[in-house]
């Protein structure tokens, strides 16, 4: 059965406009939707365009031309205050927040509801605690958002979207410079108001493993290519992931989703593996030039079996070797060279 798109572009033209010419270079005729209850990324090099993307998405940057629908209705059509009670828009820019707290700065989320003087009822009380326990900071509602760490910014920023009650959110890389842990945090959060809140939400990051984990959907955006967009899987499996950030010194790993630099092999091992060591044998010897193979092929220069990384048995030609770590295998392999 056919949903009804969030959002929905229709020949969408992107960029700026040089006084009346438009500028050349970024993209035209875009045709996309976003849907309800799902969480998509966006992916693409650096300069690929996809900040001008979001921003022409959240309506604070115009369309060169073409037709972006909003719940049905043409974007144009909105007020800027209904576009900021549709759409959050979380960007990469520092906020010079002054002497805002915490809860201070995610009240101004309440701002197209509550107007000009920003009187806060009640019910925005509740809202805004509601947002600030949500993303787990209300512990810090009366610090100083100056003073917080990054990780703890992107939280208050997102409490802030949460609290416009907005249907859809759009996050301009919302895990830049935040160290693994919050990374995976921070996108875990935005997996679960997709799926749980039932929001409408779009990210572009760098973070490829995570993107790739909990994304629903990938736009996968390039000069060359263009938008293509899909469901993660499909778009992996056909290849159009690996496609687009294609190099000659880097693969892509269908098996565990993740880039890997390409190596020179030059040899060739017979291995022998239990599967949960399977990724980190194939690492170690690929570093130390060697092609990977099942344990019964023939013709190769080496052949290992792997009980645990305690036990393990390195052959080669008549003779065979017992190593209790990676160290000492590690060794022995480069003796070998």
């Amino acid at each position: 059965m056919d949903r009804e798109p969030v959002i929905k572009a229709e020949n969408l033209s992107i960029g700026y406009r040089d006084g009346n010419k438009e500028h050349q270079g970024l993209y035209k005729n875009l045709t996309f939707s976003l849907f309800r209850g799902e969480l998509t990324c966006l992916l693409g090099p650096n300069g690929a365009g996809k900040s001008t993307l979001l921003r022409t998405l959240g309506a604070s940057q115009p369309a060169l031309s073409g037709s972006l629908f909003l719940q049905g209705k043409p974007l144009s059509q909105y007020s800027t205050v209904e576009i900021s009670r549709k759409i959050g828009l979380v960007l990469t820019d520092r906020m010079l927040a002054g002497g805002l707290r915490v809860r201070e700065m995610v009240a101004l989320g309440r701002y197209p509801y509550t107007g000009f003087f920003g009187r806060l009822n009640s019910v925005d009380e509740k809202i805004i605690d509601y947002s600030l326990d949500r993303v787990g900071i209300g512990y810090k509602a009366l610090d100083y958002f100056s003073e917080l760490s990054d990780g703890e910014r992107q939280k208050v920023m997102i409490a802030k979207a949460l609290a416009q009650e907005c249907p859809v959110v759009l996050l301009d890389e919302p895990t830049a410079f935040l160290d693994l842990p919050s990374r995976i945090e921070i996108m875990s959060l935005l997996r679960e108001l997709a799926t749980v809140e039932k929001k409408t939400i779009l990210f572009s990051t760098h973070d490829m493993e995570q993107a790739l984990l909990l994304s629903d959907r990938l736009w996968l955006l390039s000069r060359s290519r263009g938008l293509q967009s899909g469901v993660t899987e499909d778009m992996i499996l056909s290849g159009s992931v690996s496609s687009l950030f294609s190099h000659s010194s880097v693969n892509f790993d269908i098996s565990t989703g993740s880039f890997f630099p390409q190596y020179k092999l030059f040899k060739k091992a017979a291995v022998s593996v239990p599967d949960n060591m399977a990724f980190w044998v194939r690492n170690c010897l690929m570093r130390a030039g060697y092609e990977c193979f099942s344990v019964d092929t023939p013709d190769v220069d080496i052949k290992l079996f792997f009980v645990s990384p305690e036990n393990i048995r390195l052959k080669y030609g008549v003779t065979e070797l017992t190593f209790s770590s990676f160290a000492a295998l590690k060794a022995a392999l480069h003796t070998l060279a």
